[in-house]
C-alpha cells in the first residue's frame, strides 16, 4: 500500500504543479453542464438540470480515466518506467497508483459539477445519496482507468492510443442515456444505450437522485471493473518483463 501511496503522490504532485492544467481540468466539465444543461433543447418534462447532471458526472469520470492511460505511456517513453522497475515493491504498485490517482481526479472534477449544478438550479440531495453517487462513480472510474491502461499497454504510442480512444470516447457518450430519456431515443439507438456501460453508471446515479437504488446496475459495475482491472494486471506483468 506505501508503494501504491508514493505513485500516487508522484501523480498527484506532477497534475498540481501544472497549473493551467489543473485549472482547464476543472473548469471544462462545470462549462459543458452549464451550456449543455441549460441550452440543449430535449423533449423533456421536469427539472432538465437533475436529468443531464448525472451524465455530464459520468462522461466526465469517462473522460478522465480514458486519458489516464496517456500517463503510462508518457512514463514508458521519457523511461520512468524503467528506474520503477528497479525499486523493491511490487510493480503492479504503479499500475494501482495511477488508477488511485486517475479515478480522484475524476471526482475532484465531479466535485465541481455537482457544485455548479447546485448553484444554477439542480435540486440538492441528502448526504447519503451524494455518498452513494461518488461510489458509483469511483466503481465506473475503476473500470473505464483499467480499459484505458489496458489500452495504452497494447498500443504503447501516444498518437495510436490518441486514435483508439477518440474513435470509441464520442460513440459510447451519444449511444448511452446521459442526453435523453429512453423513450424518446430511436428505435435502432435504445437497445444499444440500455447495454452501454455508461448508461449502467448514469441509470444507477439517476436512481439514486431520486432516492432508489439499482443494485443491478451497481452489481454489473462491479464485477465487470474487477474482471477488467484483473485482465489490466496481466497485461501490465506482460510488459513488464519485456
Amino acid at each position: 500500500m506505501k508503494g501504491v501511496y508514493n505513485y500516487f503522490h508522484r501523480d498527484m504532485l506532477k497534475w498540481f504543479r501544472g497549473k493551467v492544467t489543473v485549472v482547464s481540468t476543472l473548469i471544462m466539465p462545470a462549462a459543458w453542464l452549464i451550456f449543455v444543461g441549460l441550452t440543449l433543447p430535449v423533449t423533456f418534462t421536469g427539472n432538465y438540470l437533475d436529468f443531464i447532471t448525472p451524465g455530464i458526472l459520468v462522461m466526465t469520470v469517462f473522460n478522465a480515466s480514458m486519458l489516464g492511460g496517456s500517463l503510462l505511456i508518457f512514463d514508458k517513453i521519457l523511461g520512468s518506467m524503467n528506474k520503477f522497475f528497479a525499486l523493491p515493491v511490487p510493480r503492479e504498485s504503479i499500475l494501482f497508483g495511477k488508477i488511485c490517482f486517475i479515478i480522484c481526479r475524476g471526482l475532484l472534477q465531479a466535485t465541481i459539477i455537482l457544485i455548479v449544478a447546485i448553484l444554477i438550479g439542480a435540486t440538492i440531495l441528502r448526504p447519503e445519496q451524494y455518498l452513494l453517487t461518488y461510489f458509483v462513480l469511483a466503481l465506473f472510474g475503476i473500470l473505464f482507468a483499467a480499459i484505458g491502461n489496458t489500452i495504452a499497454l497494447l498500443v504503447g504510442d501516444t498518437d495510436s492510443y490518441g486514435a483508439v480512444n477518440s474513435m470509441i470516447s464520442m460513440p459510447l457518450f451519444f449511444a448511452s442515456s446521459a442526453l435523453m430519456p429512453y423513450n424518446v431515443m430511436p428505435g435502432w439507438l435504445r437497445p444499444i444505450a440500455e447495454l452501454n456501460p455508461l448508461s449502467y453508471a448514469i441509470d444507477a446515479i439517476r436512481a439514486l437522485m431520486g432516492g432508489t437504488i439499482m443494485w443491478t446496475s451497481i452489481g454489473l459495475l462491479a464485477v465487470m471493473s474487477a474482471i477488467v482491472l484483473g485482465i489490466c494486471v496481466m497485461v501490465f506483468q506482460r510488459a513488464s518483463c519485456d
